[in-house]
């Protein structure tokens, strides 16, 4: 442990002689403790300070021991507590411990016990900490704007956390309509830079000829319309984060200055030769294979590795199926409060079909399908004919009619599982393997699914994701690719 920590240790002990001696030993083992001598002293520490082990001995000067014990309880402390009794008291030790004592210690002890208690102490509460975050971080089903508590999205959550503490350059990657302008901000709300600016930049939406003065900025008369100075992203971004989203789309002539601000951290204003000093955060994003640009001439390898520091890629909505109804009953409720509807849920044939569709469009589809729903009707419940007709395959539901395109696919799955003759049974086994067995079988539900690989994953009663490792698993196997026809 090193001295420059605070002490994780607190030793409440009226008897000053052996505080120092305890506190001797626990300093030699490389545990440095904190001492108090009374229990009103140990509340204050307990409430105000860190620690993770509470060395707490139960005969104290102005109240008992216990009544620590107790509001250690009551306030929620998670450290470990272990007791100090004398006389063996046994029943007092086992109080304790029915309290919320980890261990105890009688005495007298010698400083080998005292040393082996605490640290046994100290790695309990620091794996106790340790799953404790493990479960917040799991849980999350919220996160600077994403929604969805899938694995997929836990582990970009934790990419978030991890990187938005540097100043390293972030490039995201993904589908359209999977939230890279989500990530971009969340990255800045999550990191040092929140109190800074956040400026937002599309390289695809802004002319060739204008997007150079959009990040640098231009001087008045740099050029026709240029009728005053004016500061471009990187100023306004200055001491923030600056995201230039569908970078791919930068001509390869700007990407050349964009490098050398990148290498300099300064800017040069259209119609300006002085270089003004600067000082943001590049996130950038794209929904286009980055490596595929470099690699036919559109986009500079150098600056390529330049700003490909960490990589971040979203997952399209189909690959976390399991966040689609999250998704969309957060977008339900906001948008009817927005149009003064009364939607509170979606019927379970209409879950369904949410789950069922691909969603090509990703989360920006999903939003605006649900807006679309809250526009046009009203009620507390969305029901199947209220949904776009893409999104139910197109075709006026038939209520009652379990063929509709839409509803649940059980009748698929009923055939799926319909009862086959034991000789045929027989004949589809013989000389194979049940990898190659369940293969077939994958393959051609997904087919009957139209390629839906969520819709599969319903009737063959697994997750979308384990579809897509087992296709994985046929690849690196050479079993073929599963895609092809």
């Amino acid at each position: 442990m090193s001295t420059s920590e605070p002490p994780k240790v607190l030793l409440v002990e009226d008897t000053p002689s052996l505080a120092v001696v305890y506190l001797s030993h626990l300093k030699k083992a490389g545990m440095p403790a904190t001492h108090v001598e009374t229990g009103k002293e140990a509340i204050r520490q307990i409430e105000q300070g860190y620690y993770r082990v509470v060395l707490l001995d139960l005969q104290l000067p102005d109240m008992d021991g216990f009544d620590i014990l107790k509001h250690m309880g009551d306030i929620g402390v998670t450290a470990s507590a272990v007791v100090i009794t004398a006389h063996g008291s046994i029943n007092k030790a086992v109080e304790a411990m029915q309290l919320g004592a980890r261990d105890f210690i009688v005495k007298p002890f010698n400083a080998q016990r005292l040393v082996t208690t605490t640290r046994n102490a100290l790695d309990h509460a620091n794996l106790q900490e340790v799953v404790e975050t493990f479960r917040d971080d799991m849980g999350r089903n919220r996160f600077h704007g994403f929604i969805g508590r899938s694995f997929a999205m836990q582990a970009i959550y934790r990419t978030i956390d991890s990187v938005a503490k540097s100043r390293a350059s972030v490039f995201i990657t993904g589908e359209s309509g999977t939230g890279k302008e989500v990530c971009a901000e969340a990255i800045h709300r999550a990191g040092i830079r929140r109190g800074k600016a956040f400026v937002p930049l599309n390289c695809s939406a802004i002319p060739k000829d204008l997007i150079e003065s959009e990040i640098f900025g231009h001087l008045k008369g740099a050029f026709t319309g240029a009728t005053a100075d004016r500061e471009g992203a990187a100023a306004i971004a200055n001491g923030g984060t600056l995201f230039l989203d569908e970078i791919c789309e930068m001509d390869i002539g700007l990407q050349a200055k964009l490098l050398r601000f990148l290498q300099t951290g300064q800017i040069q204003r259209v119609g300006s030769s002085k270089l003004e000093p600067v000082d943001v955060r590049i996130v950038c994003a794209t929904n286009r294979d980055p490596w595929r640009e470099v690699s036919e001439g559109r986009f500079r390898e150098d600056l390529f590795y330049r700003l490909h520091v960490v990589p971040i890629h979203l997952p399209p909505l189909r690959e976390r199926n399991e966040d689609v109804i999250e998704i969309a009953t957060q977008f339900l409720i906001t948008f009817s409060k927005e149009e003064g509807k009364r939607f509170q849920r979606f019927a379970p044939d209409v879950v369904d079909s949410l789950d069922a569709h691909p969603w090509p469009g990703n989360v920006r589809e999903l939003q605006n399908a649900v807006r679309n729903i809250v526009v046009l009707h009203d009620g507390e419940d969305v029901t199947l004919d209220m949904l776009p007709p893409n999104i139910r395959g197109g075709q006026p539901v038939r209520r009652g009619d379990p063929t509709a395109m839409g509803a649940p696919a059980r009748p698929m799955a009923t055939a799926a599982a319909a009862p086959v003759g034991a000789g045929m049974a027989r004949s589809i086994a013989i000389g194979r393997t049940l990898r190659e067995i369940e293969k077939d079988a994958i393959e051609a539900t997904v087919e009957a699914c139209n390629g839906s690989i969520p819709k599969a994953a319903r009737i063959l009663g697994v997750s979308p994701s384990t579809i897509y490792r087992k296709k994985e698993s046929w690849i690196a196997e050479g079993l073929g690719d599963p895609s092809a026809p």
